[in-house]
This record gives C-alpha cells, sequence and structure tokens, in this order.
C-alpha cells in the first residue's frame, strides 16, 4: 500500500466517525459556543469537541505527524505530514438544521503552508446524507465505487457554486463579481460549505466553483478531490487555492471563469 492510501484510509475512517459525532451532537441540540470574524460566524460546542476528537485519533494512528485545524491551530510535526482539518465545515448549516455541512480530513506532505505543501489524501463526510468523498493522490477520486470525474460544460453555460465572506464589506464586491460571471452562468448555487462545494465539483454535480476568503482547512480535502477527478484547480496567492481566492472546474471552463474573477494574481 502507497503511503497516500494509507493516509487516506486513515482519513476516511476518521471522517465517518467524527461526522457520525457531530450529528449525534446536532440531534441532541445545538449550543454557540462563540463567535469569531463577525458575529455570522459562529463556533458550535460540537465544533469544538468534533476537532478534539480527531485530533486524539490522528495522535494514536500517527504520533509523528503534524497537525492543523480550524479550531485548535496549527502544531508542527517530525514525520513531514501535516493533517489539515475542518471538524464542521458548514456551521450555520450545522446550526440551522440545514443538510450541506461535512467534516473534512485532508493529509499534506509539508506544513501548514498552503504555498508549499502538496496534498497526499483528502476525505470530506456528509453525515447527512452518508456520503463520503475521498482521494489519494495518483488514485483517483471515488464516491463509494464510483470513480469521480469533472463535468464538460456545454452551450446553456455551467452551474457555479460560490460563496460570500462574513464581513458585511465584502457582499459588494462579490455580488459585483457575480454578475460578472452570470453571462457564461447556466445558474449558481450558494451551498454554505467549501468543502462540499468542490466534492460537488469533483463529481460533476456542478461545474465550478469560486469563493474568496476561504482558510486552508476549508479546501485542503476538496482540492485534491477537483484535481483527481480531472479538474484544474488555481487561485491566490501563487496560482494556488488560497485565501485571495479558490477556483476549481474543468480545465475548459476554467479558461472562461478565471478572466472574469477579480483577485491579486
Amino acid at each position: 500500500m502507497t503511503l497516500a492510501a494509507e493516509l487516506l484510509e486513515i482519513a476516511a475512517r476518521i471522517a465517518r466517525e467524527a461526522g457520525d459525532l457531530a450529528l449525534r451532537r446536532r440531534q441532541e441540540g445545538v449550543t454557540v459556543a462563540a463567535t469569531k470574524s463577525a458575529a455570522a460566524d459562529i463556533v458550535t460546542a460540537a465544533d469544538r469537541e468534533v476537532e478534539a476528537f480527531v485530533r486524539a485519533e490522528l495522535a494514536r494512528e500517527r504520533p509523528g505527524d503534524g497537525f492543523f485545524g480550524e479550531e485548535s491551530g496549527a502544531e508542527q510535526g517530525e514525520s513531514g505530514i501535516t493533517w489539515v482539518v475542518d471538524p464542521i465545515d458548514g456551521t450555520v448549516n450545522y446550526a440551522y438544521g440545514i443538510p450541506a455541512w461535512a467534516v473534512s480530513i485532508a493529509a499534506v506532505e509539508g506544513d501548514a503552508d498552503t504555498a508549499a505543501w502538496s496534498a497526499l489524501a483528502g476525505a470530506v463526510y456528509n453525515p447527512v446524507t452518508g456520503e463520503l468523498f475521498r482521494a489519494s493522490r495518483g488514485g483517483g477520486a471515488w464516491l463509494g465505487d464510483r470513480r469521480l470525474a469533472v463535468s464538460e460544460v456545454g452551450e446553456a453555460g455551467g452551474l457555479v457554486a460560490t460563496g460570500f465572506g462574513y464581513d458585511p464589506e465584502t457582499h459588494g464586491p462579490a455580488l459585483a463579481q457575480l454578475s460578472r460571471v452570470m453571462p457564461i452562468a447556466r445558474d449558481v448555487r450558494r451551498i454554505g460549505a467549501a468543502s462540499l462545494d468542490l466534492a460537488s465539483v469533483a463529481a460533476g454535480r456542478v461545474d465550478a466553483y469560486y469563493e474568496r476568503g476561504t482558510h486552508p482547512w476549508d479546501h485542503a480535502a476538496g482540492v485534491l478531490l477537483v484535481e483527481e477527478a480531472g479538474g484544474r484547480v488555481g487561485g491566490a496567492p501563487g496560482g494556488r487555492p488560497g485565501n485571495g481566492m479558490v477556483i476549481a472546474s474543468s480545465p475548459a471552463f476554467f479558461a472562461r471563469l478565471e478572466p472574469l474573477l477579480d483577485y491579486d494574481r
């Protein structure tokens, strides 16, 4: 078994167990523990509990690896492998009972620096639907026993997913950008969980995704899913997916979408 395949087995198991824990807590009732960048940017008690569970399981499985989680920050390891974790991506959906949230776990070669790392394995699990998206470097992207492939966009345009930041000052520019995208779009979806948006690109459920202001844990696993499904990813800084921009689609549609997006290349 290759290292990437071994890491994927670990990521998939823990993502499923962590997601099932989060689902149980959702059924028991959600407690908002704090807000972050804005009043709408919440953290639930389950976010913290689930990340602690994931961190403990990874430490037991691979004690020499690093860890980079949304709720507990980064810790350097000794192995050269870092786990990038979003315990509940789509926390607002989770709090409201909207069934579009996921646990996202990726294993990357390198430290907690999106400009330098290379993703080896990733899993995105939606406990409400029971869908586990998974990918390993060179091993393809999968949903169950179905190998995933990005879609090709027809004359009607692409079904484009996007998101908006929590800062109200960013909403005007984001809507202006969306207006530039609409001429090449069949329609637009705003799902509220970056990891699921990227998994949907990989699965051909949407044709493209772009968003500004995401964090490494939002897209680490999803970007690998798209790449292994034959898609193209990019953004900023440095032409790689990052806080400045994440773009993902089929290679042909990427060439049409990317020039319409306003970001610091």
